[in-house]
Formats: C-alpha cells, structure tokens, sequence
C-alpha cells in the first residue's frame, strides 16, 4: 500500500482488484441461480406432465388403459414429441410406452417414485425425467415422464449454457464504467483537499494570516484541517513576537548608542576616543542592520509596486562611494543608462544594492574595484576582485551572522542576509560566483515590470 501515497490511488487500486473478483464471482453466482430457476421449472413442467398422463389412466376389466387426446398425442411422437412416458405396473411391467420399441426410459429396479433420474442414450443425447406413482382402482403404477435435452424445443438448457460467457463479457465494461464514475465522485469530493493544499503551499513569513478552508471540508479530513489551522495560529503568535523582540531591541539600542556617542565624542581628543567611535559606528551598523531584518520579516512587496533598478544601483553606488574612496578602493556604475523598471520597492531594493557593495568593499584589496553592473533584463551584479568565495560556502554566506572567520569583528554576517531576504520578498534570487580573474561576482536576479520600457 505505501506504493500507492494519494487517496484516489488507493482507492483505484482496491476498485480494480473488487472489479476482478466480481467478474468472476458475480457471474458464477448468476448462473448458478439461474441454471437453479430453470431445473427448478424443468423439473415442474415434468412432474406435471407424469400427473397428466396419470389423468389419462382409465380402469378397465384387465387392469387400465391409457386414453392420451388426440390432440395431445404429439407431445408424445416418438423422436418427434416433447416429452416421452412410460407407464409400468408394481411389478415393473411396462404396460404403455412413447418409445418406439415399448421400452421404459429408465431401469425398473433403479426407479422409485419421485425420483429424479438421468441416462445417457445411445445416440449420445441426455434424457432426464422423473417417476410418479398413480393408483388407479386400488393398483398402483409407476408413471415415468422424461424429456430429451438436445430436443430442438428445449431452449431454457441453451440459454443457460450461453448465459455465463454473455453476463461475463458485459459485466466487466460495466464494472469498468463504475471505476470512472467512481474516479470522477471522488475526484470531486476531494476538490476542497486540493484546494487546502493549495492554500498550505502559500503560506509563509510574509503571510501568516492565512488559515486552510475548512467549509466544504470532507468530515474525515476536519480535524486534521482544524488542528493544522490551531498549529498556524500558534506558530503566528510565536513569530509575532521573537518579530516584535527584535524591532524593539533595536529601538531601544538606538537612543543609548545615541547618547553614548555624544559622551564619547565629548571626551579628549586621542587615540582612545577613535577607538571608541569606531567601536561605536560598528554597533550601530549591527543594530540598524537587525532592524532591517526584522522589518522585512513583515514586509510585502505590493502586486503593483515599480522600482526604476538603474536608478537605486546609481543611489546606493553615490551612497557608498565615500566609504570606497576612504579605503582607497574604486567604485564604477556600469550596465544600462536608461531605467530598468522591476517590480518592487525601491528603499528595499536599495538596501540590497547597498549590502552588497559593502560586502564588496569590505573584502577588495587596497587599491581595488567593484563593479556594478545593471542589466535591462532586471539583473544588477556586484563584481570584485578580492578573494573570492569558495564553493563549500556559496549557500552558507546568505545565512544570519555566518562569518568565515569569526575572530574578525568587522562583519555579523547580517548584510548578505538582509540581501537575501529582500530577493525572497520581491521573488527574486541571489547568487555568487568566482570571477575566472579572481574576486567574486553576486548576481541579483528580479522580475522585469511588464508593460513598462526604458522611455518611461
């Protein structure tokens, strides 16, 4: 059974192992009623032909006669007639008989009243008959009545022998036909299973709020519907709050790194006040950086928000470029001049562009450049040429505060995080590859806004 995982599969699977077995045994079971009801009838029709050749008895001074209708006698023709009879006396004595040579159909001695009895001719046919005791003026008589079943009258044994192959052919395709009505109700009674499922897919950091269907639900399925949708609300409300910890810890980090600062920068002039306001700058980067991720935990992009890319990569290029010059690192804008129109929200996408420039700088060489390319395609990629990023890691860098060499306290591995939470939300993607001259190259792939060109 575990080949077989969905529901309808299964259930397919047992109706087409039902369908055999039923086309097997109804049929058999058919027949054998029927070919009951038609031996049952036979065996009527003949004992009421032995009690009306009994009628036919009339006493007479030696014993009886047998006054047959003339219009009866056909029945009784010789190899021509229905039936055949032969009526014997107690002591076994034929008296009167249809057969040509005046015999009786079956074996005195053999024959008793009521019994149902079967011989085989010589000419291979099959006679089959019954006897009946009659008492005519205080004399009783044995009255056999039979008839010969390859008789070109006697259809019910043919119909019978033609009824298994016919009720097996047609019972099949009818099965058949119930398995695809039955495919189709089920089908459709699973609708709104697949409709749930449809729904569970969607849902994500961005879309917590959403709970599986439960009207139309199957009753079977209800309660795992309904158990699903208390685990959503309790991951919800989980979610919620680690969300609404981290936005408020960076708030409140805020106003004292503030006030910090002011009193650090009120102290001497010195080497242990620069140390300090670096100190400093790099803890209020972490914690405006954890504010960033914990705004896009909750953030949307809008169906029908539009972001100029050209435009943000020339903003966050301008932005960062003190920052490069200070380093005695180059910064170039390249790619397309006119505007490249995604779909999107400018302020996110410029904190993207931003990270990784600074990721960029941070790992050049003194003396070295990035590069950022921007495509009309909807594609901005960040080239260096530091050391590059080996294969081992190309996943990990994406990950919150991974940091190749933690005893550097520069980087909390946060910036390509927040990059590539920002491709999530605007279902784009974000990868890295070593350039064939050294350094690295990240690749920011969004989606083209339709309907939008360079000349808007």
């Amino acid at each position: 059974m575990n080949r077989f995982r969905s529901i309808l599969s299964r259930v397919v699977a047992l109706h087409v192992v039902a369908i055999g077995v039923i086309s097997i045994v109804m049929p058999l079971a058919l027949y054998w009623l029927l070919n009951e009801a038609a031996n049952g009838l036979h065996r009527d029709v003949l004992r009421s032909q032995a009690v009306t050749i009994g009628g036919f008895l009339r006493p007479h001074a030696n014993g009886v006669v047998l006054d047959i209708p003339p219009e009866l006698e056909p029945l009784y023709a010789g190899s021509y007639g229905l039936y055949s009879y032969a009526v014997l006396d107690s002591e076994g004595k034929v008296l009167f008989s249809s057969r040509n040579d005046g015999s009786a159909l079956f074996p005195p001695k053999e024959t008793r009243s009521g019994d149902w009895q079967m011989r085989r001719r010589s000419t291979g046919s099959v006679l089959f008959g019954v006897s009946v005791a009659r008492t005519v003026d205080g004399r009783t008589y044995l009255i056999q009545v039979a008839q010969d079943l390859s008789h070109r009258d006697v259809i019910i044994d043919d119909i019978v022998a033609s009824f298994f192959p016919s009720v097996a052919w047609i019972t099949f395709p009818l099965l058949l036909a119930l398995l695809l009505i039955d495919i189709m109700i089920f089908r459709r009674a699973l609708k709104p299973v697949r409709e749930a499922s449809t729904t569970a897919a969607a849902i994500g950091p961005t879309s917590t709020e959403v709970r599986l269907p439960e009207t139309a639900m199957p009753t079977e399925i209800m309660p795992l519907v309904h158990a699903v949708n208390q685990a959503l609300d309790r991951l919800e409300r989980g979610f919620r709050a680690q969300r609404d910890f981290t936005g408020d810890m960076a708030h409140e980090l805020r106003t004292p790194l503030t006030i910090i600062r002011a009193r650090v920068d009120s102290l001497e002039p010195g080497p242990l006040r620069e140390e300090l306001r670096k100190d400093l700058e790099n803890m209020t980067h972490i914690v405006n950086q954890v504010l960033d991720i914990a705004e896009l935990e909750s953030f949307i992009v809008a169906g029908d928000a539009r972001a100029d890319l050209q435009a943000v990569c020339a903003e966050a290029v301008a932005f960062m470029a003190p920052v490069a010059v200070a380093q005695s690192k180059n910064i170039a804008l390249g790619g397309s001049e006119e505007p490249v129109w995604v779909v999107g929200h400018s302020e996110a996408l410029f904190r993207a562009v931003r990270n990784l420039i600074e990721n960029a700088i941070r790992h050049a060489p003194v003396g070295g450049s990035i590069e950022v390319e921007v495509s009309a395609d909807g594609t901005v990629r960040v080239l260096d040429d530091g050391p590059g990023v080996a294969e081992a890691e190309r996943e990990s860098i994406f990950r919150r505060f991974w940091r190749r060499d933690r005893t550097k306290a520069e980087s909390r591995g946060l910036g390509l995080a927040i990059v590539a939470r920002v491709a999530e939300t605007h279902d784009g993607s974000v990868t890295v590859e070593n350039r064939p001259t050294g350094g690295a190259v990240f690749t920011l792939r969004l989606r083209p806004a339709a309907g939008l060109t360079g000349a808007n």
